[in-house]
């Protein structure tokens, strides 16, 4: 549950269930004598209830205000509609017939003027073996407060070139990369 990354509950909630299992890890502990076992659980206890507290609190918290603004600005009239960064890495991102192409796994932004370079969206394999990275101008991607978009088509984003995962590129331009 916490390994999967499906979300900040789900891991709040695997963090749970690792603590649950060290809480009976040291009453067998105390039953059973084992002082080293004990000690090992009781620390395990402690580092999965920061887990509870970061996943189930904190950033559960940060999550639900994210999404709070974002349909709030979709709602309002003459506000332009926010997209949460925290939700641009996992997104799916949706084709020109709404089909999935791939998963945005990252973003990189340019220091300078703080705008968006490019986005890189994986596509392909299975949960990232044989996994495709290409880059794509955020200038062709819509975002809503119900995702990404773009008009582009499982060929066009497999037409696209694959970026080395070891070395991505410095900029791009349509879909070209530059070193």
């Amino acid at each position: 549950m916490t390994a999967a990354n499906l979300g900040t509950r789900v891991t709040g909630w695997g963090f749970v269930v690792f603590t649950i299992g060290s809480l009976s890890w040291s009453t067998v502990a105390i039953g059973t004598g084992q002082s080293n076992l004990l000690w090992t659980n009781g620390f395990l206890t402690l580092v999965n209830l920061v887990g509870i507290w970061r996943w189930l609190g904190r950033q559960a918290r940060h999550e639900d205000g994210r999404e709070a603004a974002s349909r709030h600005s979709a709602a309002a009239a003459g506000v332009p509609t926010l997209f949460g960064v925290g939700s641009l890495i996992g997104a799916p991102l949706r084709g020109r017939d709404g089909e999935q192409l791939g998963v945005i796994v990252d973003g990189m932004m340019r220091c300078d003027d703080t705008g968006l370079a490019y986005l890189v969206v994986g596509e392909g394999g299975l949960a990232g073996v044989g996994e495709r990275l290409h880059a794509i101008d955020p200038g062709e991607v819509r975002f809503s407060n119900t995702g990404a978009a773009c008009d582009l088509t499982p060929d066009d984003l497999q037409g696209l070139p694959t970026l080395d995962p070891d070395k991505w590129p410095a900029e791009i331009q349509r879909g070209r990369v530059h070193a």
